[in-house]
């Protein structure tokens, strides 16, 4: 899930920073950006999801000062949380119809996998929602998703801050390895509770003679991350420095 989304940090993705992301790399290729009206949408749309994670970081932080405890604050932001994860499945369609140039299918992967995580495990397993893992998780995300947006926000304006740009290719170091150490431990909390309640499940016989079985079906998904976590985690390290020094050595000839 987070090893997924997690390459948006050295790729654009379908929110509307797949020109700036490819221009930074290149270096001196540019790519011809979207027309004025998907611009103006595409920076809506970007300010919108940058204040809907603003709400989820305040209302972490609203909740832990009224408690006094971070225990079980994923009550106090689940709307607001399912909401805007949810709505970043529009990114699949920005791809689609090509007003982002990134990848549908890398898209895709990087959207349905937090949406499942959101929907599928945290949402379908209500005894998971209090654990600490979730709140692991959710920090990540909302850190990451605010500067990502406001990422693709000024790319798009063409007024891109040093310090948003350092930021989505720094950060990452601990926010990846947090968010995918709270996804990993959430789907292992809920894997006794899947399997106590066949959540999901189809056992034989039945009329189409299928079966599946959604305990193993999260357990490979588990395993799925030791091949996926160290090359995306590498690959974006290089591009942080190969990104990050072409930003310093820029700055030298202005």
């Amino acid at each position: 899930m987070a090893a997924a989304a997690a390459t948006a940090a050295a790729k654009g993705n379908g929110g509307g920073g797949g020109r700036a992301g490819a221009g930074d790399a290149s270096g001196t290729r540019k790519k011809k950006g979207p027309g004025p009206l998907a611009t103006a949408y595409l920076v809506i749309y970007n300010v919108v999801m940058t204040a809907g994670w603003l709400v989820i970081a305040v209302g972490l932080v609203r909740a832990y000062l009224a408690k006094g405890s971070y225990h079980s604050l994923y009550y106090s932001i689940e709307k607001p949380l399912k909401f805007f994860q949810t709505g970043a499945l529009l990114e699949i369609l920005h791809c689609a119809i090509g007003i982002v140039p990134s990848s549908v299918v890398l898209t895709s992967f990087q959207v349905m996998s937090r949406v499942f995580l959101i929907w599928a495990v945290t949402h379908s397993v209500k005894e998971v929602q209090s654990e600490d893992s979730v709140l692991l998780f959710v920090i990540a995300w909302t850190i990451t998703e605010i500067i990502r947006y406001s990422f693709y926000t000024f790319s798009l304006l063409n007024h891109l801050p040093y310090l948003i740009k350092w930021a989505r290719y720094t950060l990452f170091i601990v926010l990846y390895p947090m968010g995918v150490s709270g996804e990993l431990l959430t789907i292992y909390a809920a894997l006794p509770f899947v399997r106590q309640a066949g959540l999901y499940s189809i056992s034989l016989p039945n009329k189409y003679n299928f079966s599946f079985d959604y305990h193993a079906f999260l357990i490979l998904i588990m395993i799925s991350y030791i091949p996926i976590f160290p090359q995306l985690y590498f690959h974006m390290i290089h591009q942080r420095r190969k990104i990050l020094s072409h930003t310093e050595e820029h700055k030298k000839f202005e």
